[in-house]
């Protein structure tokens, strides 16, 4: 259930270099591909790094450039095919440095990104585009907002976003301290324990009960996509649209999207992220974001990222919105299609395709 958007005052609520390492990963090869081109794609950035995205939804929509989460890739953008579709919105995701297809960038900021995402919609001669950032790419899309020319963005959007620790390391879960602690500690010991976590979860992630599992929520899944008549994210997980894949196909899918492909370059990425997304400091204030409209969906359930955390940056943030909803960090999914339709008006869409 929707919460309404809360105001207040005059701010509005509505939340050491890492070392390379070789991650091999099993892979499911026998299976037929699935993926099209549009998903593999790279842009030049002018240092001469590579910039991994994929475009889904309307392919001559109204662009909205999408931040991936933590750790994840452009593939993850793949669920929200057919909503944006239906939108007429075209979803290019991109992917930070370090994941995917993406170079690694060493001791990047978080403010380094949006010189990325400026570089890139030059380079594509998109003038006017907005912005949404989901879990993770939440303060990347924030930082869009403090860097970015107001005029090329219609809106700015950070669904689920991950969590300001300026806020409170206390909210944090756990192993999210426990993370934040070793990465500072010792990016080495890191990138070993890490490395081997996800080196055994991809195995298990082969074995057959695990398949099976997997198997019988992609068939949930598909179930749930028949029965809607409206698209959503969480029915949409191992498929795009209506393309008939086989099961196994859709679980090839899922496990490149959240196995494989984040940490295709290596490990060096997710190191180096986990270290800028636990910081106390974004390399800017909140409230020094003056960008005209900031706009946050967020679950007060959220485990991830605990909801009085981005409270209190969307308290911090001089124009912000914040719409809360009775969900965890992961079934907020189904609200994804009211987040969109919140970022880009109609008469915006409209706009742009009477004029493409």
């Amino acid at each position: 259930m929707q919460a309404p958007a809360i105001k207040g005052g005059c701010k509005k609520l509505s939340i050491l270099k890492p070392p390379t390492a070789s991650l091999r990963l099993m892979s499911t090869s026998a299976v037929p591909s699935s993926y099209r081109p549009s998903e593999s794609q790279t842009f030049s950035l002018p240092d001469g790094r590579t910039l991994g995205y994929a475009e889904y939804g309307h392919p001559r929509g109204y662009p909205v450039l999408f931040f991936h989460g933590y750790p994840s890739c452009r593939l993850e953008g793949y669920p929200i095919d057919r909503l944006a579709h239906h939108r007429q919105l075209r979803i290019i995701s991109l992917e930070r440095p370090g994941f995917g297809l993406s170079t690694f960038q060493p001791n990047r900021t978080i403010l380094d990104w949006p010189k990325d995402v400026e570089a890139f919609v030059r380079g594509k001669e998109i003038s006017r585009f907005a912005v949404l950032g989901a879990s993770g790419g939440g303060p990347y899309a924030v930082a869009c907002a403090k860097t970015i020319p107001a005029h090329m963005m219609s809106a700015v959007g950070v669904f689920a976003g991950g969590p300001p620790w300026e806020a409170g390391p206390q909210h944090m879960a756990w192993y999210r301290r426990f993370a934040r602690w070793l990465v500072n500690f010792s990016p080495t010991l890191f990138t070993a324990l890490f490395g081997g976590i996800i080196k055994f979860a991809s195995w298990l992630a082969h074995t057959g009960p695990i398949v099976r599992r997997i198997d019988k929520f992609l068939e949930t899944s598909d179930k749930k996509k028949k029965e809607r008549e409206t698209p959503s994210p969480t029915a949409d997980l191992g498929m795009i649209g209506d393309e008939g894949f086989t099961i196994a196909q859709r679980r090839d899918r899922l496990l490149r999207l959240i196995m494989r492909e984040p940490y295709a370059g290596g490990l060096a990425g997710f190191v180096r992220e986990t270290k800028l997304l636990s910081d106390i400091d974004w390399g800017f204030k909140l409230e020094s974001v003056n960008y005209g409209h900031i706009k946050i969906w967020h679950g007060v359930r959220d485990s991830n990222a605990p909801i009085q955390t981005i409270r209190w940056m969307a308290e911090r943030l001089p124009n912000a919105t914040l719409t809360e909803f009775d969900k965890t960090h992961y079934d907020i999914a189904d609200h994804f299609g009211t987040a969109l339709s919140d970022l880009v008006s109609e008469e915006e869409i409209k706009k742009y395709t009477e004029a493409v």
